[in-house]
């Protein structure tokens, strides 16, 4: 099975999701989503970026929060998902550690 990505242009990403270009740059900026290429006139954005940007955009809805603050809030989103993830597998390996005692 083959994996397809789809890929958007910055005219396209921005009609997707509402953002302007402007803001897009300072997104990208900020490091909360990375282009598919270096030179701003040619970045393409995978459906990844467009998941991202959607619940950025959410967070600022919700939250009232500038760039800045939904870039720190997404990274700390992530980080607990991640440290769920680890625990989560932890206590796996626990459970099959003491049923073997």
């Amino acid at each position: 099975m083959a994996n397809v990505t789809v890929t958007f242009t910055i005219t396209e990403f921005c009609l997707h999701t509402g953002v302007s270009a402007e803001e897009l740059t300072e997104i990208v900026g900020l490091g909360m989503i990375e282009p598919r290429e270096d030179e701003s006139a040619h970045w393409q954005f995978d459906d990844r970026a467009l998941g991202v940007v959607r619940r950025a955009l959410r967070l600022r809805q919700e939250l009232a929060l500038d760039w800045p603050g939904i870039a720190v809030a997404l990274t700390l989103l992530e980080e607990n998902a991640q440290l769920r993830q680890e625990n989560h597998l932890l206590r796996q390996r626990l459970s099959r550690f003491v049923t073997h005692l």
